[in-house]
């Protein structure tokens, strides 16, 4: 279940800032769950997980060759090699 941020809604924007666990098919809060002034959700950023470790993980080049993707890594000034997958060795732009 996601974490949301809330602020209560005030003029100046000091309101207090909480967190609720909510399922993603709720309606957003109108109302502070304690004590009922009006809130406004707070955008953020999702915090996702893109490696296992760091030796290689399910993004590693082994996985992404095996897979079907090519990867390219920036090696200098709009120049670019290949690290997994078919394709030319190098790019440039």
């Amino acid at each position: 279940m996601p974490t949301y941020t809330y602020q209560v809604v005030t003029d100046d924007d000091s309101g207090e800032i909480f967190e609720v666990f909510q399922p993603m098919s709720d309606p957003p809060l109108k109302s502070h769950p304690e004590t009922g002034e009006p809130v406004r959700r707070i955008p953020s950023v999702p915090n996702i997980n893109t490696q296992w470790n760091e030796k290689g993980g399910k993004l590693s080049n082994k996985n992404l060759d095996r897979l079907g993707f090519t990867k390219y890594e920036k090696a200098g000034d709009g120049v670019y090699e290949k690290k997994a997958g078919d394709g030319p060795d190098t790019i440039q732009r």
